[in-house]
């Protein structure tokens, strides 16, 4: 959506609160409008990532319950945007529905973690990144079967903000409700998110010139895997396997982080 002059966020915010505070039904439904199209831009994104069996309208009907969702939870006194918040949500919605319908089977999930370990050990073994074909012989596979590990492990990447997560079950909780607001951080979060940043900058710039360049474009460009393939040359699936593991190696190393600090 285009950067909205003083003028429009007023009168946006307004149809906030005639719709928050006064149960306006006239200005949910323009909200509900406005916001409408958030749902194809995130499923368009999405759908380029998952397999053809995947129906896009599918991945628009979670996510219309996921913008329902978001509406009715937003805080609009926080001046926060909406449409960052919304896109969360949305994007959760979609891949929550793909769970709960089994379009990822355990199997895919026990790759995906096969692979993850993986990158994990080799890389401790060799302090490097390893080739594919170091990971394809740790797996006992061939690097063709390897690649289409990478396609069909796509969406097990993902994860979903509303994921209950937690080491017992009475104490799991959604994944968002760990989110903390950026505009007040916390003191004491200040040194780890500098830590943090310092090693995903770290890991991306090693990452080989393909992987970088793709989650370059992807996640600070904001395009589409199929736009990334156009600017490549390359098909959108191998767009995708490396988009895949680059992930793995990301993870891999947020793992190794994440196990220093405890």
């Amino acid at each position: 959506m285009a950067r909205l002059t003083s003028q429009e966020k007023a009168k946006e915010f307004d149809k906030w609160v005639m719709w928050k505070q006064e149960g306006s039904r006239e200005a949910e439904v323009d909200l509900i409008t406005k916001f409408l199209p958030l749902v194809d831009k995130v499923a368009n994104r999405l759908a380029i990532n998952l397999p053809a069996n995947v129906d896009k309208d599918d991945l628009i009907s979670y996510g219309r319950f996921g913008l329902l969702d978001a509406l009715a939870k937003f805080d609009h006194t926080r001046g926060l945007q909406f449409e960052t918040y919304a896109m969360w949500r949305i994007r959760g919605a979609m891949i929550d529905g793909l769970r709960e319908n089994d379009w990822i089977p355990r199997t895919v999930r026990d790759k995906a973690k096969k692979i993850e370990e993986a990158y994990t050990t080799l890389e401790q073994q060799m302090l490097r990144m390893p080739t594919d074909q170091e990971v394809s012989e740790y797996l006992g596979i061939s690097e063709k079967d390897l690649q289409q590990v990478f396609l069909e492990t796509s969406l097990a990447s993902m994860v979903s903000i509303d994921e209950a997560v937690g080491e017992e079950d009475e104490q799991k909780t959604a994944r968002h409700s760990y989110i903390v607001d950026e505009l007040t951080p916390r003191p004491e979060s200040v040194a780890e998110v500098s830590s943090l940043k310092e090693v995903l900058v770290g890991v991306i710039d090693k990452l080989p010139e393909k992987e970088r360049l793709v989650v370059s474009l992807f996640y600070f460009e904001e395009l589409t895997l199929s736009e990334i393939a156009e600017i490549m040359s390359l098909s959108p699936s191998r767009i995708s396997q490396l988009h895949s593991k680059a992930l793995f190696r990301l993870r891999s190393a947020l793992s190794r982080w994440k196990s220093q600090l405890l």
